[in-house]
């Protein structure tokens, strides 16, 4: 799959087939991206938790936000989560904000996991606290991200912008999620 499939079919995927596992091995090289990705000052500040295994992928999932915009929807169901998460975080003793560095890498890591077959979402809404006590990271470890990864089990597309303006996301009566998108005509500035 070339770069331009690869971008477009890395899309928000919030249902999952869970039982179909992600192995540590592919855990671990979707890290290795997100270590050889650029850093600002080459600062390296980044840090991350690997989970796979069903008892704490279970604790985890309560402790995140899954689609904003989906008010009647609180996330998806037991036998639809995700079946890995990267936790993704912030070693303050190294530097206290590394949020370029977050985009960066969060976004190697998915375009790696679209590459071998899976999908995921980028989890920033999140109960930090509750995720740094189940985890027992220390003082300065400040989790920054939830990337949630599987193999998707629902399909999004991507629409044209409407008339109205609407960014929202939205569920189709077959549960397809629809992602509005501006025209590249629209973002393109003139001299």
């Amino acid at each position: 799959m070339n770069l331009s499939k690869i971008v477009v079919k890395n899309r928000s995927y919030r249902r999952f087939y869970q039982e179909r596992p992600v192995l540590e091995s592919n855990l671990l090289s979707l890290v290795d991206l997100a270590r050889l990705s650029p850093s600002g000052r080459n600062l390296q500040p980044l840090k991350y938790c690997i989970i796979n295994d069903a008892e704490t992928c279970a604790q985890l999932f309560p402790l995140l936000a899954w689609a904003g915009y989906l008010k009647d929807w609180a996330g998806p169901e037991e036998g639809e989560r995700p079946s890995a998460y990267i936790v993704m975080v912030e070693d303050t003793s190294i530097a206290a904000e590394s949020a370029h560095d977050q985009g960066i890498s969060a976004q190697s890591i998915m375009l790696g996991a679209v590459e071998l077959g899976f999908g995921g979402c980028m989890i920033a809404s999140i109960k930090r606290k509750e995720i740094s006590e189940l985890l027992n990271f220390s003082e300065n470890l400040k989790p920054v991200l939830v990337l949630a990864l599987g193999v998707p089990k629902e399909v999004v597309c991507i629409d044209p912008m409407p008339a109205n303006g609407d960014v929202k996301y939205w569920r189709d009566e077959h549960q397809v999620h629809h992602v509005p998108k501006r025209l590249l005509s629209e973002i393109i500035l003139k001299k």
